[in-house]
Protein backbone atom coordinates (compact mmCIF):
# COMPACT_ATOMS: atom_id res chain seq x y z
CA UNK A 1 0.00 0.00 0.00
CA UNK A 2 1.90 3.29 -1.49
CA UNK A 3 -0.85 5.59 -2.64
CA UNK A 4 -1.28 8.30 0.75
CA UNK A 5 -0.46 11.41 0.33
CA UNK A 6 1.83 11.92 3.32
CA UNK A 7 0.26 14.91 4.68
CA UNK A 8 1.72 15.12 7.72
CA UNK A 9 5.18 14.56 6.41
CA UNK A 10 5.74 18.37 6.74
CA UNK A 11 4.76 18.44 2.32
CA UNK A 12 7.73 15.57 1.61
CA UNK A 13 6.29 12.46 -0.51
CA UNK A 14 7.95 10.15 2.14
CA UNK A 15 8.02 6.89 0.35
CA UNK A 16 10.98 8.89 -1.41
CA UNK A 17 12.94 9.51 1.31
CA UNK A 18 15.74 7.42 2.11
CA UNK A 19 17.37 5.19 4.61
CA UNK A 20 20.97 4.20 4.23
CA UNK A 21 20.59 5.24 0.93
CA UNK A 22 17.45 3.53 0.24
CA UNK A 23 14.03 4.83 -0.28
CA UNK A 24 11.83 4.32 2.14
CA UNK A 25 9.28 2.51 -0.40
CA UNK A 26 12.62 0.38 -1.80
CA UNK A 27 12.87 -0.96 1.97
CA UNK A 28 9.37 -2.13 2.01
CA UNK A 29 9.40 -4.14 -0.96
CA UNK A 30 12.38 -5.26 -0.72
CA UNK A 31 11.53 -6.78 3.17
CA UNK A 32 8.51 -8.78 1.32
CA UNK A 33 10.76 -10.02 -1.28
CA UNK A 34 13.35 -11.03 0.58
CA UNK A 35 10.97 -12.95 2.97
CA UNK A 36 9.62 -15.29 -0.31
CA UNK A 37 6.50 -13.08 -1.27
CA UNK A 38 5.84 -14.75 -4.65
CA UNK A 39 3.63 -11.78 -6.35
CA UNK A 40 3.91 -8.31 -5.39
CA UNK A 41 1.07 -5.55 -6.43
CA UNK A 42 2.26 -2.35 -5.42
CA UNK A 43 -0.54 -0.01 -5.10
CA UNK A 44 0.34 3.49 -5.57
CA UNK A 45 -0.81 7.00 -6.88
CA UNK A 46 -1.47 7.72 -10.26
CA UNK A 47 1.46 10.13 -10.63
CA UNK A 48 3.75 7.96 -9.32
CA UNK A 49 3.08 5.17 -11.62
CA UNK A 50 5.79 5.63 -14.12
CA UNK A 51 8.85 6.29 -11.65
CA UNK A 52 7.89 3.30 -9.44
CA UNK A 53 7.15 0.73 -12.36
CA UNK A 54 10.25 2.00 -13.97
CA UNK A 55 12.60 1.33 -11.21
CA UNK A 56 15.41 -0.62 -11.73
CA UNK A 57 15.43 -2.12 -8.21
CA UNK A 58 12.32 -3.49 -8.01
CA UNK A 59 12.45 -7.07 -7.79
CA UNK A 60 10.99 -9.72 -10.27
CA UNK A 61 8.12 -11.02 -7.52
CA UNK A 62 6.77 -7.42 -8.42
CA UNK A 63 3.61 -8.29 -11.17
CA UNK A 64 1.95 -5.49 -11.25
CA UNK A 65 1.85 -1.34 -10.33
CA UNK A 66 -1.51 0.26 -9.92
CA UNK A 67 -3.00 3.13 -8.87
CA UNK A 68 -4.83 2.95 -5.59
CA UNK A 69 -8.01 4.78 -4.59
CA UNK A 70 -9.80 7.18 -2.45
CA UNK A 71 -9.78 5.48 0.29
CA UNK A 72 -7.32 2.42 1.96
CA UNK A 73 -10.01 -0.20 1.50
CA UNK A 74 -10.86 0.87 -2.11
CA UNK A 75 -6.70 0.58 -3.16
CA UNK A 76 -6.17 -2.93 -1.17
CA UNK A 77 -9.54 -3.61 -3.51
CA UNK A 78 -7.19 -2.74 -6.30
CA UNK A 79 -3.79 -4.87 -5.41
CA UNK A 80 -5.99 -7.52 -4.58
CA UNK A 81 -7.59 -7.55 -7.87
CA UNK A 82 -3.78 -6.92 -9.66
CA UNK A 83 -2.93 -10.46 -8.04
CA UNK A 84 -6.28 -12.54 -8.92
CA UNK A 85 -5.43 -11.15 -12.68
CA UNK A 86 -1.90 -12.47 -12.51
CA UNK A 87 -3.05 -15.65 -11.06
CA UNK A 88 -5.66 -15.84 -13.84
CA UNK A 89 -3.25 -15.36 -16.51
CA UNK A 90 -0.85 -17.95 -14.90
CA UNK A 91 -3.37 -20.55 -14.99
CA UNK A 92 -3.58 -20.58 -10.96
CA UNK A 93 -6.78 -19.84 -11.00
CA UNK A 94 -8.41 -21.72 -14.00
CA UNK A 95 -11.67 -23.73 -13.59
CA UNK A 96 -10.84 -27.57 -15.14
CA UNK A 97 -13.57 -29.04 -17.50
CA UNK A 98 -13.74 -31.35 -14.49
CA UNK A 99 -14.93 -28.21 -12.37
CA UNK A 100 -17.32 -27.35 -14.84
CA UNK A 101 -18.56 -30.71 -15.15
CA UNK A 102 -19.56 -30.30 -10.93
CA UNK A 103 -17.10 -32.11 -9.67
CA UNK A 104 -15.08 -31.60 -6.68
CA UNK A 105 -12.12 -29.81 -7.75
CA UNK A 106 -9.82 -28.22 -5.30
CA UNK A 107 -9.33 -24.40 -5.66
CA UNK A 108 -6.26 -22.76 -4.87
CA UNK A 109 -6.09 -20.59 -0.98
CA UNK A 110 -3.15 -18.51 -1.27
CA UNK A 111 -2.10 -16.19 1.41
CA UNK A 112 -2.35 -12.62 0.63
CA UNK A 113 -0.37 -9.86 3.23
CA UNK A 114 -1.18 -6.53 2.83
CA UNK A 115 1.81 -4.18 4.17
CA UNK A 116 1.94 -0.60 4.30
CA UNK A 117 4.98 1.13 2.34
CA UNK A 118 5.49 3.72 5.07
CA UNK A 119 6.55 0.41 7.62
CA UNK A 120 9.85 0.09 5.78
CA UNK A 121 11.53 -1.96 9.03
CA UNK A 122 9.65 -5.00 9.02
CA UNK A 123 11.77 -8.02 9.31
CA UNK A 124 11.49 -10.66 6.87
CA UNK A 125 11.00 -13.00 9.68
CA UNK A 126 7.72 -10.91 10.83
CA UNK A 127 6.70 -11.30 7.57
CA UNK A 128 7.18 -15.16 7.36
CA UNK A 129 5.76 -15.41 11.00
CA UNK A 130 2.49 -13.67 9.81
CA UNK A 131 2.56 -15.73 6.62
CA UNK A 132 2.75 -19.00 8.85
CA UNK A 133 -0.43 -17.97 11.14
CA UNK A 134 -1.78 -17.23 8.24
CA UNK A 135 -1.63 -20.90 7.03
CA UNK A 136 -2.63 -22.04 10.54
CA UNK A 137 -5.78 -19.80 11.10
CA UNK A 138 -6.90 -18.07 8.19
CA UNK A 139 -6.41 -14.71 9.16
CA UNK A 140 -3.55 -13.31 10.94
CA UNK A 141 -1.96 -9.80 12.28
CA UNK A 142 1.02 -8.43 14.31
CA UNK A 143 0.31 -6.67 17.21
CA UNK A 144 1.77 -4.93 20.01
CA UNK A 145 0.82 -4.22 23.76
CA UNK A 146 0.10 -0.73 24.43
CA UNK A 147 2.21 0.81 27.24
CA UNK A 148 0.94 4.26 27.56
CA UNK A 149 -1.97 5.42 29.85
CA UNK A 150 -5.02 5.50 27.42
CA UNK A 151 -7.57 8.18 27.70
CA UNK A 152 -10.84 9.74 26.10
CA UNK A 153 -11.31 13.16 25.25
CA UNK A 154 -14.04 14.98 24.67
CA UNK A 155 -12.76 18.20 22.56
CA UNK A 156 -9.66 18.96 24.64
CA UNK A 157 -11.40 17.83 28.17
CA UNK A 158 -10.56 14.22 29.29
CA UNK A 159 -13.37 11.99 29.69
CA UNK A 160 -12.33 9.04 30.94
CA UNK A 161 -9.08 6.17 31.11
CA UNK A 162 -9.14 3.64 28.77
CA UNK A 163 -8.52 -0.44 30.62
CA UNK A 164 -5.74 -0.91 28.59
CA UNK A 165 -5.31 -4.64 29.63
CA UNK A 166 -6.54 -6.57 26.37
CA UNK A 167 -5.58 -3.23 23.96
CA UNK A 168 -2.37 -3.62 21.52
CA UNK A 169 -1.43 -1.94 18.33
CA UNK A 170 -1.96 -3.52 15.41
CA UNK A 171 0.68 -3.92 12.22
CA UNK A 172 1.55 -4.64 8.76
CA UNK A 173 1.49 -7.04 6.88
CA UNK A 174 -1.70 -8.39 7.64
CA UNK A 175 -2.41 -11.59 6.11
CA UNK A 176 -5.64 -13.47 5.36
CA UNK A 177 -6.79 -16.59 3.02
CA UNK A 178 -8.01 -15.46 -0.31
CA UNK A 179 -11.08 -17.18 0.08
CA UNK A 180 -11.98 -15.40 3.30
CA UNK A 181 -11.14 -12.04 1.47
CA UNK A 182 -13.61 -12.90 -0.78
CA UNK A 183 -15.86 -13.38 1.43
CA UNK A 184 -15.51 -10.45 3.44
CA UNK A 185 -15.91 -7.98 -0.06
CA UNK A 186 -18.98 -10.30 -0.90
CA UNK A 187 -20.54 -8.66 2.84
CA UNK A 188 -18.86 -5.46 2.37
CA UNK A 189 -17.87 -4.34 -1.16
CA UNK A 190 -14.56 -2.23 -1.01
CA UNK A 191 -16.89 0.71 -2.84
CA UNK A 192 -19.42 0.29 -0.30
CA UNK A 193 -20.07 3.22 2.98
CA UNK A 194 -18.65 1.37 5.53
CA UNK A 195 -15.03 2.33 6.17
CA UNK A 196 -12.40 0.29 7.24
CA UNK A 197 -9.25 1.29 8.69
CA UNK A 198 -7.19 -1.63 8.19
CA UNK A 199 -7.96 -5.53 6.85
CA UNK A 200 -8.67 -6.84 10.45
CA UNK A 201 -11.51 -4.90 11.13
CA UNK A 202 -13.59 -5.76 7.76
CA UNK A 203 -12.62 -9.55 8.54
CA UNK A 204 -13.87 -8.66 11.94
CA UNK A 205 -17.41 -7.21 10.95
CA UNK A 206 -17.69 -10.30 8.65
CA UNK A 207 -17.48 -12.73 12.40
CA UNK A 208 -14.29 -13.77 10.37
CA UNK A 209 -11.56 -14.59 13.30
CA UNK A 210 -8.18 -13.07 13.13
CA UNK A 211 -5.34 -14.43 14.94
CA UNK A 212 -2.54 -12.33 16.82
CA UNK A 213 1.11 -12.58 16.44
CA UNK A 214 3.62 -10.80 18.61
CA UNK A 215 4.54 -7.64 16.48
CA UNK A 216 7.69 -5.78 16.47
CA UNK A 217 8.71 -2.75 18.21
CA UNK A 218 10.93 -1.55 15.05
CA UNK A 219 8.14 -2.34 12.32
CA UNK A 220 7.80 1.91 12.72
CA UNK A 221 5.21 3.16 10.28
CA UNK A 222 6.58 6.67 9.26
CA UNK A 223 4.04 9.24 9.59
CA UNK A 224 5.99 12.65 11.00
CA UNK A 225 9.39 14.00 9.81
CA UNK A 226 10.63 12.60 13.48
CA UNK A 227 9.64 9.28 12.81
CA UNK A 228 12.77 8.89 9.76
CA UNK A 229 14.92 9.88 12.81
CA UNK A 230 13.87 7.16 14.66
CA UNK A 231 13.71 4.36 11.82
CA UNK A 232 17.43 5.74 11.29
CA UNK A 233 18.51 5.78 14.89
CA UNK A 234 17.20 2.11 14.86
CA UNK A 235 19.43 0.99 12.00
CA UNK A 236 21.96 3.17 13.17
CA UNK A 237 22.24 1.17 16.70
CA UNK A 238 21.79 -2.56 15.30
CA UNK A 239 18.10 -2.89 16.84
CA UNK A 240 16.62 -4.00 13.72
CA UNK A 241 16.33 -7.52 12.83
CA UNK A 242 18.57 -8.54 9.81
CA UNK A 243 20.45 -5.26 10.07
CA UNK A 244 24.11 -4.59 11.50
CA UNK A 245 24.37 -1.52 13.21
CA UNK A 246 27.24 1.21 12.06
CA UNK A 247 29.76 2.26 13.80
CA UNK A 248 29.62 5.29 15.54
CA UNK A 249 31.62 7.11 18.19
CA UNK A 250 29.95 6.24 21.32
CA UNK A 251 31.28 5.57 25.19
CA UNK A 252 33.17 2.51 25.85
CA UNK A 253 31.34 1.54 29.04
CA UNK A 254 27.92 2.53 31.13
CA UNK A 255 26.82 2.14 34.04
CA UNK A 256 23.29 1.40 34.87
CA UNK A 257 21.19 1.27 38.33
CA UNK A 258 18.14 -0.75 39.32
CA UNK A 259 15.98 -1.27 42.61
CA UNK A 260 12.94 -3.62 43.79
CA UNK A 261 10.90 -3.71 46.06
CA UNK A 262 8.12 -6.90 47.35
CA UNK A 263 6.30 -7.53 50.77
CA UNK A 264 6.21 -11.26 51.69
CA UNK A 265 2.78 -12.78 50.79
CA UNK A 266 1.41 -16.22 52.04
CA UNK A 267 2.94 -18.46 49.53
CA UNK A 268 5.65 -20.77 49.65
CA UNK A 269 8.90 -20.75 49.26
CA UNK A 270 11.17 -17.36 49.15
CA UNK A 271 12.70 -16.77 45.27
CA UNK A 272 15.73 -14.88 45.49
CA UNK A 273 18.70 -14.29 43.66
CA UNK A 274 17.60 -17.36 41.42
CA UNK A 275 17.70 -19.61 44.11
CA UNK A 276 14.70 -21.09 46.41
CA UNK A 277 15.12 -20.52 50.01
CA UNK A 278 12.76 -23.30 51.36
CA UNK A 279 11.14 -22.44 54.78
CA UNK A 280 10.63 -18.79 53.68
CA UNK A 281 7.30 -17.64 52.52
CA UNK A 282 7.53 -16.17 49.06
CA UNK A 283 7.42 -11.82 47.96
CA UNK A 284 4.10 -11.23 46.14
CA UNK A 285 3.82 -10.02 42.83
CA UNK A 286 2.96 -10.89 39.36
CA UNK A 287 6.15 -12.99 38.36
CA UNK A 288 7.99 -15.19 41.03
CA UNK A 289 8.82 -11.93 43.07
CA UNK A 290 12.42 -12.11 42.78
CA UNK A 291 13.42 -8.62 43.63
CA UNK A 292 17.11 -9.40 43.27
CA UNK A 293 17.03 -10.60 39.84
CA UNK A 294 14.18 -7.65 39.26
CA UNK A 295 16.98 -4.66 40.56
CA UNK A 296 19.73 -6.68 38.18
CA UNK A 297 17.42 -6.60 35.06
CA UNK A 298 16.48 -2.77 35.51
CA UNK A 299 20.07 -2.16 36.37
CA UNK A 300 20.97 -3.54 32.65
CA UNK A 301 18.08 -1.85 30.67
CA UNK A 302 18.98 1.40 32.16
CA UNK A 303 22.89 1.31 31.46
CA UNK A 304 21.55 -0.11 27.51
CA UNK A 305 19.01 3.06 27.39
CA UNK A 306 16.01 0.11 27.23
CA UNK A 307 13.64 1.04 29.11
CA UNK A 308 12.24 -0.94 32.55
CA UNK A 309 11.48 -4.26 33.16
CA UNK A 310 7.64 -3.27 33.91
CA UNK A 311 7.04 -1.85 30.10
CA UNK A 312 9.12 -5.34 28.84
CA UNK A 313 6.98 -7.49 31.09
CA UNK A 314 3.69 -5.73 32.08
CA UNK A 315 1.87 -7.37 35.30
CA UNK A 316 -1.06 -8.17 33.48
CA UNK A 317 -1.93 -10.99 30.98
CA UNK A 318 0.59 -10.60 28.44
CA UNK A 319 3.42 -11.41 31.13
CA UNK A 320 2.86 -15.12 32.90
CA UNK A 321 1.42 -15.36 36.01
CA UNK A 322 4.32 -16.65 38.58
CA UNK A 323 6.68 -16.29 35.64
CA UNK A 324 10.80 -17.46 36.66
CA UNK A 325 12.64 -14.20 36.62
CA UNK A 326 15.74 -16.02 35.71
CA UNK A 327 13.81 -15.95 32.32
CA UNK A 328 13.06 -12.51 32.44
CA UNK A 329 16.50 -11.37 33.25
CA UNK A 330 17.97 -13.94 30.29
CA UNK A 331 15.74 -12.18 28.09
CA UNK A 332 17.07 -8.51 29.52
CA UNK A 333 20.58 -9.84 28.87
CA UNK A 334 19.74 -11.37 25.17
CA UNK A 335 18.34 -7.61 24.11
CA UNK A 336 21.00 -5.60 26.28
CA UNK A 337 23.71 -8.28 24.09
CA UNK A 338 21.25 -7.29 20.36
CA UNK A 339 22.07 -3.39 21.60
CA UNK A 340 26.17 -3.99 21.60
CA UNK A 341 26.80 -4.38 24.73
CA UNK A 342 27.55 -6.80 27.69
CA UNK A 343 27.89 -6.71 31.11
CA UNK A 344 30.95 -6.41 32.54
CA UNK A 345 30.80 -5.96 36.61
CA UNK A 346 27.61 -6.12 38.91
CA UNK A 347 27.45 -5.42 42.46
CA UNK A 348 23.71 -5.96 44.43
CA UNK A 349 23.02 -5.41 47.76
CA UNK A 350 19.99 -7.02 49.30
CA UNK A 351 18.40 -5.38 52.54
CA UNK A 352 16.19 -8.13 54.82
CA UNK A 353 16.10 -9.36 58.30
CA UNK A 354 14.63 -12.49 57.51
CA UNK A 355 15.56 -15.05 56.48
CA UNK A 356 19.64 -15.22 57.30
CA UNK A 357 21.14 -14.84 53.34
CA UNK A 358 24.90 -15.16 54.50
CA UNK A 359 25.43 -18.34 53.79
CA UNK A 360 23.32 -18.20 50.68
CA UNK A 361 25.49 -15.42 49.21
CA UNK A 362 27.67 -16.87 46.94
CA UNK A 363 25.61 -18.95 45.60
CA UNK A 364 22.91 -16.41 44.15
CA UNK A 365 26.29 -14.51 42.91
CA UNK A 366 27.23 -17.65 40.97
CA UNK A 367 23.41 -17.84 39.77
CA UNK A 368 23.69 -14.69 38.63
CA UNK A 369 27.05 -14.67 36.90
CA UNK A 370 25.66 -17.65 34.78
CA UNK A 371 22.56 -15.63 33.49
CA UNK A 372 24.81 -12.81 32.53
CA UNK A 373 27.77 -14.69 31.41
CA UNK A 374 30.21 -13.26 33.65
CA UNK A 375 32.44 -15.48 35.57
CA UNK A 376 31.92 -15.48 39.56
CA UNK A 377 34.59 -12.84 40.35
CA UNK A 378 32.59 -10.42 37.98
CA UNK A 379 29.20 -10.89 40.46
CA UNK A 380 29.30 -9.44 44.22
CA UNK A 381 26.34 -9.43 46.40
CA UNK A 382 25.88 -8.43 49.87
CA UNK A 383 22.82 -8.30 52.59
CA UNK A 384 22.01 -5.65 55.55
CA UNK A 385 19.24 -5.70 57.78
CA UNK A 386 18.81 -2.29 57.65
CA UNK A 387 19.38 -2.54 61.41
CA UNK A 388 16.34 -3.93 61.96
CA UNK A 389 14.23 -0.80 60.75
CA UNK A 390 11.81 0.00 58.28
CA UNK A 391 9.38 -2.39 57.05
CA UNK A 392 13.17 -4.23 55.68
CA UNK A 393 14.36 -4.90 59.52
CA UNK A 394 10.85 -5.14 60.29
CA UNK A 395 10.64 -8.19 58.58
CA UNK A 396 7.60 -7.03 56.09
CA UNK A 397 9.44 -6.88 52.86
CA UNK A 398 12.97 -7.63 51.07
CA UNK A 399 14.44 -4.80 48.57
CA UNK A 400 17.44 -5.08 46.43
CA UNK A 401 19.77 -2.52 44.62
CA UNK A 402 21.79 -3.46 41.53
CA UNK A 403 24.79 -1.27 39.93
CA UNK A 404 25.97 -2.64 37.16
CA UNK A 405 28.58 -1.75 34.20
CA UNK A 406 27.93 -2.46 30.25
CA UNK A 407 30.97 -2.73 27.87
CA UNK A 408 30.50 -2.13 24.40
CA UNK A 409 30.97 -4.45 21.96
CA UNK A 410 30.71 -5.34 17.82
CA UNK A 411 27.98 -5.15 16.02
CA UNK A 412 25.91 -8.06 15.93
CA UNK A 413 26.21 -9.77 12.64
CA UNK A 414 23.39 -10.08 10.40
CA UNK A 415 21.19 -13.03 9.75
CA UNK A 416 23.35 -15.26 7.26
CA UNK A 417 26.73 -13.17 7.68
CA UNK A 418 29.74 -15.17 9.55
Amino acid sequence: MAAGASRRMGGRDKLGLKLRGRSVLRWSIEALAEAGVERIAVVTSPSRIPAVAAAGWLPDSVIAVVAGGERRQESVAAGFAALVGADAGLGLDARSDAAAMGQNVSRPDPIILVHDAARPLASAALIRDVAAAVASHGAAIPVLPVAETLKRLAGDRIVDTVDRTDVVAAQTPQGVRRSLLERAYAAYPAEGPETWTDEASLLEACRIPVHAIAGEATNLKLTLPFDLQRAQALLDGGLVPGYVALPTERPTVRVGFGTDSHPFGPDMPLVLGGLTVEGAPRLTGHSDGDVVLHAVADALLGAAGLGDLGRLFPADSRTPAGIDSRVLLADVVARVRAACWRPGNLDVTIVASRPRLAHLLPEMAGAIAAILGLDGASVNVKASTANLGGPEGSGRRISASAIVSLVAVGPVAAEGEA
